[in-house]
């Protein structure tokens, strides 16, 4: 097992990513403080795990009850959000009471809003099953749910009191939600880490095969770099914590554009990483070789390589819609460099309808594009 921790002035918490961690009681109860405990779930992930977590709790002594909600990012709305809330008040959970979140990114994100706003607060706890969630999602408080014009547009910061990676969930992890968590992965390299791109390059083949050695070590460099930028900037408020969000304003625009769910979310994003690397060398900040092994990278670990021709009016609709727009205008996370992201609100309009462009644009397919 490895451990790290997020260090937020004084409501530090701990990341452990290792085997067999669903089963360790005394990983998870020291982070309980109540009796009452409610694991939220879906209909995927609770034959496999739920009854491994429950045993394990209630060895304990604690009083268990669940929720289990339908799979799919199209069921991250104001319904399940409600189903959760109802569970807690007819279960009459109290204030000291904890809600764990066992699943994927949707799972991680509908609990923690849940928990942040029951009682004006309660604890929770995050155990992703997805590598997108044990690498990004599950780490930073970041919780919500999403409207039907906009992802995430509804939700609260409230970090959890613990994050459980246990990677042998992973196993059963269906090959496309695999690679779509090796997205998340390749971004802290491109933003912030140029030896982890390194180190990432040298291990694809590993990653590929689903080493346990290389996945976890890819885990735990990914949530180092996620920790640090979270301790820095908590509530996004100096703008370095918007550097995770590299490719995903072109990303979220094609999972709204294309209907939630069609388009897991960090397919999206491996295809929003190219287009906002494009445009990066296109400003003559990205040298063409930096891009190249951008492109070479992405392509090693079999992920996406064309978004859908949504329109360039529809994604420009959509981006305008995204919670990341300030004073009107779209915030896009580009590339100064190979390792190095920043903000930018002045990129010409027409740089961007070109990168967009089926005619021009160089990661842009047809209609009908699909994500396999």
């Amino acid at each position: 097992m490895k451990t790290l921790s997020v260090d937020l002035f004084g409501r530090a918490y701990p990341i452990h990513i290792g085997s067999g961690l669903l089963s360790d009681s005394s990983l998870i109860t020291p982070h309980i403080s109540g009796k009452q405990v409610m694991i939220v779930t879906n209909e995927t992930v609770a034959p496999l795990y739920l009854q491994t977590l429950k045993h394990t709790l209630k060895e304990t002594g604690l009083l268990v009850k669940e929720v289990i909600l339908p799979d799919g990012e199209s069921y991250k709305n104001f319904e399940s959000y409600r189903l959760i809330l109802d569970a807690l008040v007819e279960a009459r959970f109290e204030r000291r009471s904890t809600l764990i979140a066992l699943g994927g990114g949707v799972i991680g994100d509908l609990t923690g809003f849940a928990a942040a706003t029951f009682l004006r607060g309660i604890h929770f706890i995050q155990i992703p099953t997805t590598l997108l969630a044990q690498v990004d999602s599950s780490v930073g408080g970041k919780t919500g749910i999403n409207h039907p014009l906009g992802k995430n547009l509804i939700g609260a910061f409230h970090q959890p009191r613990l994050v459980l990676a246990d990677t042998d969930t992973l196993r059963t992890l269906p090959d496309r939600e695999y690679r779509a968590g090796l997205s998340e992965v390749i971004k802290y390299g491109f933003i912030r880490d140029t030896e982890f791109i390194t180190w990432l390059e040298n291990h694809s083949t590993l990653l590929n095969q689903r080493d346990q050695e290389t996945l976890t070590e890819a885990i735990y460099r990914s949530c180092h770099n996620k920790a640090m930028i979270v301790a820095e900037d908590e509530f996004e408020t100096t703008g370095l914590r918007a550097l995770l969000n590299f490719g995903h304003t072109f990303g979220h625009a094609i999972e709204t554009g294309m209907g939630y769910g069609a388009w897991l979310h960090g397919e999206a994003v491996a295809v929003g990483m190219l287009i906002a690397s494009v445009v990066s060398q296109r400003l003559g900040w990205l040298p063409e070789s930096d891009l190249q092994r951008i492109i070479s990278l992405s392509t090693a670990l079999h992920l996406p390589s064309k978004a859908p021709d949504l329109g360039v009016d529809r994604y420009l609709e959509i981006m305008a819609g995204d919670k990341k727009v300030d004073a009107g205008k779209i915030r896009y996370v580009l590339l100064k460099q190979l390792g190095k992201a920043v903000l930018s609100q002045e990129v010409n309009e027409d740089l961007i309808k070109e990168a967009l462009s089926p005619n021009t644009g160089q990661f842009i397919g047809s209609t009908t594009e699909k994500p396999v």
